[in-house]
């Protein structure tokens, strides 16, 4: 017995049709800094996934007090300068008790080029890095502009615990190939980036 919805077959038998979109990850490449200037994922971000999610995993920067961040680019281009509209917000709090929440215009753009904030002053000491992921919609779409949504949490340089929460739009009808991460200044000393693709 088939379960069919609007004329598209869901179950047959039992079994999950394979063109039913389950949101399970499917893992594509993971890349491991050591003291990296950038970590950049230039293959598989292609029109097999509708969505691509990407996650970090202790990323250290090199340099103490150092925001992390990532742009995009289309084709085989290399500048990484597409137009972004974003939105930035920290809910943060130190280990003497003083909390932050708030919108950081710092952090956001408004049809700005630059490299997109994930999140902001890491410390370099051993023990401080961010963690988090950043999942961006449809890149391969040439009628749409791409949707990303991020969410990061850093140590920073000052013990404050930071929640980083930013979204916006790559403005831009062309496909997205092309991703590159780094700190805003020094090189990534360690971490690990992982790209899945969302099926």
């Amino acid at each position: 017995m088939a379960v069919v919805s609007n004329g598209t077959t869901l179950i047959d038998n039992g079994a999950l049709d394979p063109a039913v979109p389950t949101g399970d990850l499917i893992l594509l490449s993971t890349q491991t800094a050591s003291a990296s200037a950038s970590i950049d994922f230039t293959s598989g971000i292609d029109s097999t996934y509708d969505s691509y999610v990407f996650k970090f995993i202790d990323i250290h920067p090199a340099t103490d007090s150092t925001k992390f961040t990532c742009q995009f680019d289309t084709g085989t281009n290399t500048n990484y300068n597409q137009t972004i509209t974003s939105t930035f917000f920290r809910a943060a709090q130190n280990e003497s008790a003083t909390t932050d929440f708030g919108y950081k215009t710092a952090d956001d753009q408004a049809q700005g080029t630059g490299f997109q904030t994930l999140c902001g002053t890491i410390g370099n000491q051993n023990d401080e890095s961010c963690s988090g992921y950043l999942q961006i919609f449809n890149p391969s779409s040439t009628t749409f502009v791409k949707h990303f949504i991020t969410r990061v949490h850093g140590y920073t340089n000052n013990d404050y615990a930071i929640d980083d929460f930013s979204a916006g739009y790559i403005n831009t009808t062309t496909a997205i190939t092309r991703v590159r991460f780094k700190f805003a200044s020094g090189n990534i000393d360690d971490g690990i980036i992982k790209m899945y693709g969302v099926s």
